[in-house]
């Protein structure tokens, strides 16, 4: 059986793991426990293979941001992991000039309206796309 060319994000995720710290995973890669979360994981990986960033680069982010919140008292029992990790997609996104931290604001009070106005169970639109 011959390996399959496309196999380029799956690459890309073992490396991110590798870089980072470990994240939940089972035989078949991460596992998430709701869906923002590989949606997070999945656009650090977009990112990275669109050359926005190094993985040295975005391991620095989240450990820096893991090392915060320890500092800050955070336990580190694993529950809050991917909210650091999203803190980190921020930050590396503002420093590298991706987006502006005013309009990863502006998104995310988008995204906050967009979920409060939507029925139990929906998709969530913004701006007239399912998210």
């Amino acid at each position: 059986m011959t390996e399959c060319k496309s196999d380029a994000p799956a690459q890309a995720a073992r490396a991110a793991l590798a870089a980072t710290h470990p994240i939940p995973h089972d035989d078949e890669g991460p596992v998430f426990a709701e869906p923002w979360q590989a949606r997070a994981f999945a656009f650090t990986v977009e990112m990275h293979a669109k050359g926005a960033f190094t993985w040295p680069e975005w391991a620095d982010a989240l450990s820096r941001v893991i090392k915060q919140a320890q500092e800050e008292g955070d336990p580190d029992l694993g529950d809050t992991y991917w909210d650091h990790w999203l803190v980190a997609v921020e930050r590396i996104v503002a420093e590298k000039n991706i987006a502006s931290a005013q309009a990863l604001q502006e998104k995310a009070q988008a995204w906050a309206r967009a979920a409060e106005a939507t029925p139990h169970g929906q998709p969530i639109l913004l701006d007239g796309r399912e998210g």
